[in-house]
């Protein structure tokens, strides 16, 4: 598989091997070269995606931390999906702010201090504790490539840059027991086949006690407030820094996660 995808991956690359987009650079409509419509984008073709699909569902479930590989296999198989999302957006006032606006997150759009400096339990102060605890970045997610719609492509790119917004909304942390309840609430709320085959697949590798907790309480826990939940690409989660987090968690109907071990290795 890792051979298949390299040769695939081989001739897609851009001259000079430029990196994709800053991350607080809006993707938008604008030609950017022959067949580019966003920094970045590699255009491919529908045998192309079939191979990085191919190659990319491979490499994810040998190892689901491979983010980037995760990141391919989001882009060439959620064409259909994405659409739906960005109708969704389009529908709703906040949701469609956002697609005007291409807000980014990453650490040169957010404002540290005021995010430290905010109250005790503010969406904001949540979201830094879990970065801090967690120790990650939102400068980890991959830029988009392989979308041939600049839309579209900013859709996935917002769902990948809330990702840890999810996290910090459902008290979940970042080992491999926490992710894979993050993406049972994904695969519900988005429907996208990355989600569904990581919240499928994602359980492998956990020991028989956590198999267990997992399947018996928070599996259904993270598909009932998956289901009951409103999109969360519609929220502008930026605007929303100060709002106590207990608060947005009843506004979307989010419960308090079952009481049981999720920290930790699982």
């Amino acid at each position: 598989m890792a051979t298949l995808l390299r040769s695939a991956l081989r001739p897609l690359r851009p001259l000079g091997g430029r990196r994709g987009p800053a991350a607080d650079v809006p993707l938008r409509g604008v030609r950017h070269g022959a067949g580019l419509l966003y920094p970045g984008h590699i255009p491919t073709s529908p045998l192309q995606k079939a191979l990085l699909a191919a190659g990319s569902a491979g490499m994810s479930l040998y190892n689901p931390y491979r983010h980037d590989m995760v990141a391919v296999l989001g882009e060439t198989t959620g064409h259909r999906v994405l659409k739906g999302l960005r109708d969704q957006m389009r529908k709703d006032p906040e949701g469609a702010e956002i697609l005007q606006e291409r807000p980014r997150i990453s650490l040169s759009t957010l404002d540290l201090d005021k995010l430290r400096s905010l109250p005790e339990g503010s969406l904001g102060q949540e979201y830094l504790r879990f970065l801090d605890v967690n120790r990650v970045s939102p400068d980890t997610r991959a830029p988009t490539r392989f979308v041939d719609d600049e839309e579209l492509a900013y859709v996935i790119q917002r769902y990948r840059e809330v990702h840890d917004m999810l996290h910090t909304l459902l008290g979940m942390p970042t080992n491999i027991l926490g992710e894979i309840v993050v993406k049972w609430f994904e695969a519900v709320q988005t429907g996208l086949p990355m989600c569904i085959l990581g919240a499928l697949f994602g359980p492998i590798r956990l020991s028989a006690q956590s198999l267990q907790v997992l399947v018996s309480e928070l599996i259904p826990w993270a598909v009932q407030n998956g289901r009951r939940a409103p999109c969360v690409l519609n929220l502008y989660y930026e605007r929303r820094w100060e709002q106590p987090l207990l608060a947005l968690r009843e506004e979307l109907g989010i419960t308090e996660p079952p009481a049981v071990h999720v920290r930790g290795p699982a």
